[in-house]
């Protein structure tokens, strides 16, 4: 009897667990785990949405021309080099698709994005783990990782769940020292929230190996129906626009993000008040002796003393109504990531915390 077997890789991917959302038995819960926008999507946004459900049996724009347009708009951009997909995870599948295969490596940071190593199994290619130093990207080590057989680099700036980052002159040194046939992805999808920062754009026009990612999972709020993007040269666009499904974004989801994208008086106030309230939730949490780095994203990523303390402490804020993410699977055993909620969620959290480590003494 033949055997039936997926692809190499295929079984190595172990199942994604994405944050919790309910807890049995508690009431008034707080979703502090998925890094969503406390305050939802932009009006104009919903609005959107709203106006194309009556539309729901037309197929949507195969080229998206409309979002891709908003997004050269708001950020300087060509849209001709601008690729949408059903979130940024399947812009970056498709580059694992497009440029790695069985025999190739992927490299990416010990605390990096799970979708990393997941896309580069799911091509047939070998993910490669390279080591940060104190939880920022350290470009000497990925660059003492490539081989010749590495084909795409990945990092996320910031970097999601530490939320440290790294300068502009230090990923164009990393980009400037990868071999000659391997690609650099910038991960953005927190780069909204760096005042200033342009993700890495300047980096991509001089040269011809980088490539971004972006989402509208995050600042937007909109992480429930799936859009993102990425900017990169047209050569590489025009690749991964092979394997796009032409289809692959709905019409629900291209208004909605070109609405959200467009609404840049809702963006403001979010990026304030997380701006806001990240700075007081850190202090407070370090006022309790849990440090954090100086997050450039919408969470902290909180230290405890050990694994059984950072394990205590969800156990509490669970038993409390607020869910935060534990973030062992990131080689964070001693760590809590905790989303930047409104003031009521921030304020819940450092007195649930002040509770358990005064109880736990």
């Amino acid at each position: 009897m033949t055997k039936i077997t997926p692809q190499p890789g295929i079984m190595d991917i172990a199942l994604y667990q994405s944050g919790t959302a309910h807890v049995e038995g508690v009431s008034n819960v707080i979703k502090l785990s998925s890094n969503e926008n406390p305050y939802g999507p932009s009006p104009k946004a919903i609005a959107a949405v709203q106006d194309s459900a009556a539309m729901l049996h037309r197929y949507p724009s195969s080229d998206h021309a409309g979002l891709r347009t908003a997004i050269g708009e708001q950020h300087g951009l060509n849209p001709e080099q601008v690729i949408c997909g059903a979130g940024s995870d399947e812009i970056i599948a498709f580059l694992c698709q497009a440029y790695a295969g069985p025999g190739d490596e992927v490299l990416y940071t010990e605390h990096g994005f799970s979708m990393y190593r997941i896309s580069a199994l799911a091509a047939g290619a070998t993910p490669v783990e390279v080591h940060e130093r104190e939880r920022v990207t350290d470009v000497d080590a990925l660059l003492a990782g490539c081989t010749d057989r590495t084909k795409l680099v990945f990092i996320a700036n910031p970097n999601n769940p530490t939320g440290t980052m790294i300068g502009a002159a230090e990923v164009a040194r990393l980009a400037d020292g990868l071999p000659p046939h391997a690609i650099l992805v910038l991960d953005g999808a927190y780069a909204e929230y760096v005042s200033g920062f342009d993700a890495g754009v300047e980096i991509i026009n001089a040269r011809s190996n980088v490539v971004m990612t972006r989402t509208f999972s995050k600042l937007y709020g909109l992480g429930g129906i799936r859009v993102g993007w990425g900017y990169g040269p047209q050569d590489i666009i025009d690749v991964l626009n092979r394997l796009r499904g032409p289809f692959n974004v709905s019409a629900s989801a291209l208004v909605a993000a070109e609405a959200a994208i467009r609404d840049t008086a809702y963006v403001e106030f979010c990026l304030e008040e997380n701006t806001k309230w990240r700075g007081w939730l850190a202090e407070a949490l370090a006022a309790l002796g849990v440090p954090s780095d100086t997050s450039c994203a919408n969470f902290i990523l909180a230290r405890f003393s050990d694994q059984a303390e950072a394990e205590g402490c969800d156990a509490y804020l669970q038993s409390q109504g607020l869910i935060v993410r534990k973030v062992a699977g990131y080689n964070l055993p001693n760590a809590l990531r905790i989303t930047v909620g409104d003031e009521n969620a921030c304020r819940r959290i450092v007195d649930a915390v002040a509770a358990f480590k005064g109880g736990a003494k």
